[in-house]
């Protein structure tokens, strides 16, 4: 049965691996939709890539469908969109764009959610370096957890990596606690101060996201109630994995293929 430490809800070892099972599937969408990310396909067009995949390969559920009424499979954010950003048959992704493409499924009642930048093209250096320095910045956040180690430490990590490349960190959204509910209690800032926040204890899963943005951190929601742009218009990168607490440190369950603990 589930645990609870405070109203954070902690999983045994086989539930982390019920975990596992859903998350590698989410990467398995990414990594399938990799190469159909290119200059003159629309984010409509890779929707539907994932949804089929998912639906009729996978045979899972996807997860956001629905979600609050959120209309489509998977959330693609473009250069200036922070997170949130809706498929449509009219974005049609052009030579230097950058893309977040978000995913979450559903597999025997656990929910598996991650997301990766993507390439369209051949970006320019600027927005190549964000994307790195982001990814480096989950990583870094990622590397401190540990029990005994607090949500800060996380936050502060990612924080650090973020302002010394000269990048704000997005405030208004973070990681969260996932398992058989899609956002369970458990609120991970990407920010912080080291040794605040909540302690962390092994059986916990959450996501580590940072929103990293070229410019200033203030964000703003589009009128369709969903996408979320950074107010300057400058460009943001994010990276997402699931991650669990063990007794010696971090399990990274969201990992794809090849892919290593940096």
């Amino acid at each position: 049965m589930l645990t609870r430490t405070s109203d954070v809800i902690l999983k045994t070892p086989d539930q982390i691996e019920c975990s596992r099972a859903a998350a590698q599937l989410a990467a398995d969408v990414l990594t399938m939709i990799g190469p159909h990310v290119k200059p003159g396909v629309t984010t409509e067009h890779l929707d539907r890539l994932c949804h089929a995949y998912i639906v009729d390969v996978l045979k899972v559920v996807p997860a956001n469908v629905g979600y609050h009424g959120y209309p489509k499979t998977i959330l693609t954010s473009v250069n200036d969109v922070v997170c949130h950003g809706i498929p449509r048959p009219d974005q049609v992704l052009k030579d230097g764009d950058i893309v977040n493409i978000d995913v979450a499924v559903i597999k025997d009642g656990w929910f598996g959610d991650t997301s990766r930048m993507y390439y369209v093209g051949k970006p320019g250096k600027a927005a190549r370096r964000l994307c790195e320095v982001t990814y480096d910045a989950m990583w870094a956040g990622i590397r401190t957890v540990r029990p005994g180690a607090r949500l800060g430490d996380v936050g502060h990590a990612i924080q650090q990596v973020a302002e010394g490349a000269g990048y704000s960190v997005v405030r208004s959204y973070g990681g969260h606690g996932i398992g058989t509910v899609y956002h369970e209690d458990l609120h991970v800032l990407h920010f912080g101060r080291p040794g605040t926040g909540v302690t962390l204890v092994p059986g916990m899963v959450f996501t580590i996201e940072p929103m990293i943005n070229a410019g200033k951190h203030a964000t703003r929601t589009l009128a369709d109630g969903w996408t979320v742009v950074t107010v300057d218009r400058s460009l943001s990168a994010q990276w997402e994995h699931m991650v669990a607490v063990t007794p010696s440190g971090f399990d990274v369950l969201t990992l794809a293929p090849g892919e290593t603990a940096a």
